[in-house]
């Protein structure tokens, strides 16, 4: 054991610099999706209905046509379920989520796993939440044309090839190419005769909702009633716990690598660097389409990546605290409170667009339209009685009832106060399950 124990050291120091950099970023894509699979793992082990059919993988069939690869150069695709009924001329395209990358190393890793190759994805999948076919999971879009667009490209189907290196790398930056392809392949399969639509998106598939939204609109006939839904995609442009402005220049790294610039709004990138309009708050007042927020005060995902990423935490006082709140001292939990009110100050401006619409709870979650549990059950987030299905289905009809509701409950501070005593292990269950802190801003004409 000596010996081997030896030996593995040595042959860590032998490790070349780039060695260590593609480790290290294989490392953080694994932490990161084996962070996003644990917190699924929680919901699909407390499933409250049977699972629904098994929907198969359909690769783009115009992909060679049109150049549009995964990064990896294997053929993107999707996941169709077909409308029924009163449903069979609506349509909802759920684009999923998982990060991105934004150097040659990462990017490299990224192309062996399921994110950046179809070689790597399931045959087939199951639709929970939005994409759930079961009225009494999903109301509103059950009986819709509904679709998984998966996500391998690692920009938010916002790269370019002009990017590409041409020194043998043979990464592909396609992600705009493969959202065109998408897009015109449901175009003629029936998306073009839609009366209603409805585009969302999870995580680094909100962003590219965001993105793609007025363009999705302007793909669809002129009377049908169009809107987009965003899932965990507004990443704030915040500094790290000790000052470092970590996402901003990840955010520069993955624009300059994979040309996303041509991609974003002329009217963001005419007055700011193209990288600060890859952040959500630099150009939703740009968008014309209708949108909808949803929103965790307290993201996972942005809390041990943006507010308190490794490099920020040296002596690795935030580990337990970033892997579940519960764990926070009161400190860990003032700062986490200032970064939940630096998202709704930076949503000041979007919550009075009459056309818009948010969902913003204060979970310890990330994604949560996509899970069955917190999109629509008995568990669910709720305000008035609303859970986040219902609420999104009343702003997207214009149901009288969702002009406009808050419910904004200031007991944050009590809770803070009562962490050094017996209410901590339950602070999360309570928030999440018994609304404590939650918020819902509905407004429309």
């Amino acid at each position: 054991m000596v010996n081997h124990r030896f030996q593995t050291i040595k042959w860590c120091q032998k490790l070349t610099r780039k060695e260590w950099t593609i480790a290290t970023a294989s490392l953080a894509i694994l932490i990161f999706t084996l962070s996003f699979i644990s917190h699924s793992h929680i919901y699909s082990n407390n499933s409250i209905t049977p699972p629904n059919d098994w929907i198969p993988f359909t690769p783009l069939s115009n992909a060679q046509q049109k150049s549009a690869f995964c990064l990896d150069g294997s053929l993107p695709g999707y996941h169709l379920q077909k409308g029924f009924g009163s449903g069979s001329d609506k349509w909802v395209l759920h684009i999923e989520g998982g990060g991105w990358c934004n150097s040659i190393e990462s990017c490299s890793f990224r192309q062996t796993t399921k994110l950046g190759s179809s070689r790597f994805m399931e045959h087939e999948v199951q639709f929970f939440g939005i994409l759930s076919s079961d009225p009494s999971q999903n109301p509103d879009f059950f009986d819709w044309n509904k679709v998984k667009i998966r996500y391998c490209d690692g920009g938010s189907f916002s790269g370019h090839p002009d990017s590409e290196f041409k020194n043998g790398t043979k990464l592909f930056f396609r992600g705009q190419l493969i959202w065109e392809a998408v897009k015109d392949e449901l175009l003629s399969i029936g998306l073009s005769s839609a009366k209603q639509a409805l585009l969302s998106g999870c995580s680094a598939g909100g962003l590219a909702t965001l993105i793609h939204c007025d363009d999705f609109r302007e793909s669809l006939p002129t009377d049908a009633n169009v809107k987009c839904l965003v899932d965990a995609g507004f990443f704030l442009n915040e500094k790290d716990v000790a000052g470092s402005p970590t996402i901003e220049r990840f955010y520069q790294d993955v624009v300059n690598l994979q040309g996303v610039a041509k991609s974003l709004k002329k009217d963001c990138t005419s007055r700011l660097e193209p990288y600060k309009c890859f952040f959500p708050q630099e150009f939703i007042s740009n968008i014309k389409t209708p949108v909808f927020l949803v929103n965790p005060g307290y993201d996972f995902w942005q809390i041990q990546n943006i507010l308190v990423p490794g490099s920020s935490d040296p002596h690795r006082s935030w580990v337990r605290c970033k892997l579940n709140i519960n764990n926070c001292n009161s400190r860990q939990l003032e700062v986490l409170q200032d970064f939940r009110n630096s998202l709704l100050k930076t949503l000041n401006g979007f919550n009075k667009n009459r056309e818009g619409g948010m969902f913003i709870n204060s979970c310890f979650v990330h994604c949560q339209t996509w899970m069955t549990e917190t999109w629509h059950s008995p568990r669910s987030p709720k305000i008035n009685n609303k859970t986040i299905a219902e609420a999104v289905g009343d702003w997207y009809f214009k149901r009288p009832v969702a002009a406009m509701f808050t419910d904004i409950v200031h007991l944050v501070g009590d809770i803070y106060a009562n962490m050094g005593n017996h209410d901590a292990s339950r602070w999360n269950e309570e928030i999440c399950y018994q609304q404590i802190y939650l918020e819902v801003w509905i407004f429309h004409e």
